[in-house]
């Protein structure tokens, strides 16, 4: 029987890009979930009586991990074999779900990376976010024993089963690293593909003090540190268990 999965868009401010994206995501996915974080710009009214997808709204902006854990709960709750998440920025190609959510036949986790292959016309990443998706990927990769090339790509699929019982607490941008942490709890296979690097040419925002390059840093390694802390662990390349989680390119 084929897997029946839901594509859910964690949306804040994206008017200028929701309806092009819901377009083309439209065309890949026959259920399609929007969770509106909030959203001051005119997103919601776009939003609001559209027929052919579902919206959860937040009525406070609870930031990107939140929009991401009720897109979690509303897949859950439904029983969807799997659930594709990809971002409403329009850098992500909605013509890939159908391969992403295959993939979940082979994996728990399929995660984009945009450094795994270079595809033709990918654009040049802006060198701080380069250079901390570099860092916090090794220090993810030591500290847990996977082999992420790109620890931050928000296309991603899921087995709904597999990620129902993983306590994601995290409200905020680094919500994918406590994501990590949990996985390798879990015992979870995770496994990569490649997706292209497109930037736009507009000015991307993580909000307030998160647009500091070491602020962010920081802010990344301190929820790394409490997600470890929860779950109990001290964990290093040296001592995590490779038979735990599969090896990325083994999965």
């Amino acid at each position: 029987m084929e897997s029946r999965f839901l594509t859910a868009l964690p949306v804040f401010n994206e008017a200028r890009h929701v309806a092009s994206v819901l377009r083309e995501v439209l065309r890949y996915s026959e259920d399609v979930l929007v969770v509106d974080d909030g959203s001051t710009d005119g997103t919601s009214e776009l939003l609001r009586g559209r027929d052919d997808i579902s919206v959860v709204r937040h009525e406070q902006n609870q930031g990107y991990g939140a929009a991401l854990k009720t897109a979690f709960d509303y897949a859950v709750i439904r029983r969807y074999d799997v659930l594709v998440t990809i971002d409403c920025d329009g850098q992500h190609e909605p013509q890939r779900i159908p391969r992403f959510a295959a993939a979940c036949e082979r994996a728990d986790i399929v995660s984009g990376s945009r450094y795994l292959q270079d595809f033709v016309g990918d654009n040049q990443a802006p060198s701080d976010r380069r250079q901390i998706n570099e860092q916090v990927s090794r220090e993810v990769n030591r500290r847990l024993g996977f082999e992420l090339t790109d620890a931050f790509c928000g296309f991603k699929a899921y087995r709904t089963q597999a990620i129902a019982h993983l306590d994601l607490t995290e409200p905020g941008y680094a919500m994918p690293l406590e994501l990590w942490v949990e996985a390798k709890r879990a015992g979870l296979c995770v496994m990569e593909l490649p997706v292209p690097r497109i930037y736009l040419e507009e000015k991307r925002s993580f909000g307030g003090a998160l647009d500091n390059a070491q602020w962010r840093l920081d802010y990344y390694h301190q929820v790394l540190d409490r997600a470890q802390a929860k779950a109990a662990w001290e964990l290093s390349g040296a001592d995590a268990c490779a038979s735990c989680v599969p090896d990325v390119s083994t999965c």
